[in-house]
């Protein structure tokens, strides 16, 4: 007896994500080495300079050059950690450069990024080069079918092309040349932006001696932070309180007082005032559990997180999976963070990404849990536009914690989030 083959959607739609996806890596990785050509080519212009006034110091006039090359070096150098710092973990800046050339010889970090000035001077910039390159020649050759007869009669061949083009099948030939270079860029793409942005990562992130005093400056911020945030809370909840809950209180207490007064001469009125009075009370008992939710929720006690993060999930405007493997309980505060930060974070996909799925993956590694929170919608999610996102960064980092967004036009959207969870 035959049956009717049936067709899952979901694997369909599988198929579909994970090719977006991989469009989204290939788009990405074009943008990452377009942009790294461009800081390549000041790098490059930087280390010319290096090696002019370094020449010109035989004779004694580079030596009235040589402080403007630490300021040079240091400015490209600063353009490439906030360009990498864009697109993943953030590369703190290492300040002013020295202006004294005995001090900016000493100076570990200005003798890094000369190091990097020249590396990414040179191989960055041969490959975003490469990049662009194959890419152009990729959509040229690949057209090429469509348009070449407008270039007759003079030779129509593209660039790497070295047979002689006269009729549609020489021309289909040339888009083959294209789909080779294509499906290159297609394998090679994403690996060369990574080795471009190697050095940058390795040469201009903080060196190992100054892990110390980056690391006191850091908890300095965060105890700030952790002030600031308790401040910003205690004034949230007396602001609640106050325009909230005292208010319905003191309707309830008037209301009460006329009903009183009431009673003896009409019950009727002093009924209904009664009724408006539970009433009142009523609406001022579930602003307090607002206020009370909104400290510490109690889902979190009565669920745990993974069910409190798939309440969350379920009421988002936007199809959201959850993916939760915690063994064991965090501290209160610290999954009350991560409550905390999900909710708005699943309130912005929900009002500004236009996405249409969304996904929130919960781990723990050793003593930190890892919370990521990642959607298909448009990007270009901006912490300075009063999206929340500091909010979400001051809850973060009050617990010692590190908040990453990457978020380019054009989506994805990724938030991920770590909190010292205990051992």
């Amino acid at each position: 007896m035959g049956g009717k083959a049936t067709r899952r959607p979901g694997l369909g739609r599988g198929v579909r994500g994970r090719a977006a996806a991989r469009a989204r890596a290939l788009l990405d990785a074009l943008e990452h080495l377009v942009g790294g050509l461009g800081t390549a080519m000041l790098a490059f212009l930087a280390s010319v300079w290096v090696v002019l006034v370094a020449l010109l110091s035989v004779v004694g006039v580079g030596l009235l050059l040589a402080p403007t090359v630490p300021r040079v070096v240091r400015s490209v150098a600063e353009r490439e950690r906030a360009r990498l710092s864009r697109w993943g973990p953030e590369i703190i800046g290492a300040g002013p450069a020295p202006t004294a050339v005995r001090a900016a010889l000493n100076d570990t970090a200005v003798r890094r990024e000369l190091g990097w000035v020249f590396v990414h001077g040179t191989l960055g910039l041969a490959l975003g080069a490469a990049g662009a390159t194959l890419t152009l020649n990729a959509i040229q050759d690949l057209t090429f079918p469509l348009w070449w007869r407008l270039l007759l009669p003079q030779d129509p061949r593209p660039t790497l092309v070295f047979w002689d083009v006269h009729d549609d099948r020489d021309a289909l030939l040339v888009a083959l040349l294209g789909a080779g270079l294509a499906a290159a860029f297609l394998i090679f793409g994403p690996a060369m932006a990574r080795l471009q942005a190697w050095p940058g990562r390795r040469l201009l992130a903080p060196a190992s001696d100054a892990d110390l005093s980056l690391r006191i400056a850091e908890l300095t911020a965060t105890r700030a932070a952790a002030l600031d945030a308790h401040a910003t809370e205690l004034r949230r909840i007396e602001r609640s309180l106050h325009d909230g809950a005292q208010n319905r209180l003191v309707g309830v207490t008037m209301l009460i007082g006329a009903a009183r007064r009431a009673l003896a001469r009409d019950p009727a009125d002093a009924e209904a005032m009664l009724d408006r009075a539970q009433d009142a009370a009523e609406q001022a008992l579930a602003e307090l559990r607002a206020v009370v939710r909104s400290i510490l929720p109690p889902v979190l006690a009565d669920r745990g997180l993974a069910g409190a993060l798939t309440g969350l999930a379920a009421d988002c405007g936007v199809p959201c999976t959850v993916d939760v493997d915690v063994p064991g309980r965090c501290a209160a505060s610290v999954e009350a963070t991560a409550y905390f930060v999900t909710a708005e974070a699943l309130t912005n996909i929900s009002r500004h990404s236009g996405a249409r799925t969304a996904a929130v993956t919960v781990r723990r590694q050793g003593a930190r849990l890892l919370l990521r929170i990642e959607d298909d919608g448009v990007g270009g999610a901006d912490e300075h536009e009063g999206s929340g996102i500091a909010g979400m960064r001051s809850r973060v980092e009050a617990h010692d914690g590190r908040l990453t967004l990457t978020s380019p036009r054009g989506g994805p959207t990724t938030l991920q989030v770590e909190l010292p969870c205990g051992s």
